[in-house]
């Protein structure tokens, strides 16, 4: 009884895992806010160094949720113009393996899209649908203080992981969003975040529908053979 007990606990964390994805097309139906305080509840017991719990979460919905992605579309900012200077999240220049992966995965999403690879304007659209949080009902913003240091954004990472498998294990779904990060300016007036905040990212949280072409994209994984040593 026990070992099968283990199975199945098995079966249902692997599947949480594995069938976490960016999507990025939502239903509109709204998630409630106590399965999201249930979800960001458990998503807490991430570790962290000495227990500082380094994370701060700015949950949106309707109104304030419109004034994000009103804010950031008016700005006048494109996203090539956008200024990484809170923090850097990619290298200066691509080199491989991580050049190949990333034009992988550019390519594919465009491909289910049937937008060209000469098709600027598409793709600028496309990636604007970042700013409206793919259309998902809740859209959140995370933060971190500006005066911590590198240990506390790897526990951030945990901590955003534990965020999206809860959230499969409701029957919903997620999309991380660094391309918030940059337009931190434009966010901070609406969410009144204080200056000693660094904007790490913006995640959207619903409900996916299925019936659009773009959650039909799936990624690859490396095999274990390219990036795992078992040192004897």
């Amino acid at each position: 009884m026990l070992e099968d007990n283990t199975r199945i606990a098995t079966a249902i964390v692997d599947e949480a895992i594995t069938s976490r994805r960016s999507v990025r097309a939502f239903l509109p139906d709204m998630v409630d806010d106590d399965t999201i305080r249930a979800i960001l509840a458990v998503a807490a017991r991430a570790p962290s160094g000495t227990n500082m719990q380094p994370w701060r979460v700015y949950v949106t919905k309707g109104e304030v949720k419109q004034r994000i992605t009103d804010a950031i579309l008016n700005s006048g900012i494109r996203a090539e113009k956008a200024d990484w200077d809170e923090y850097r999240y990619y290298p200066d220049q691509f080199f491989e393996p991580y050049l190949t992966r990333r034009r992988a995965n550019g390519f594919g999403l465009y491909g289910v899209l049937g937008i060209g690879r000469r098709e600027v304007d598409r793709m600028r659209a496309q990636h604007d649908r970042n700013f409206v949080f793919f259309d998902a009902p809740v859209g959140m913003i995370f933060t971190v203080d500006r005066r911590l240091n590198k240990g506390s954004w790897i526990d951030y990472g945990m901590f955003l992981q534990n965020i999206m498998v809860a959230a499969r294990g409701r029957g919903l779904h997620t999309c991380p969003q660094a391309a918030f990060a940059p337009y931190h300016r434009q966010i901070r007036p609406v969410l009144n975040i204080p200056d000693e905040e660094i904007v790490v990212c913006g995640m959207a949280l619903g409900h996916e529908d299925t019936s659009k072409p773009e959650n039909e994209f799936r990624t690859d994984r490396a095999p274990l053979e390219e990036w795992v040593t078992f040192a004897k």
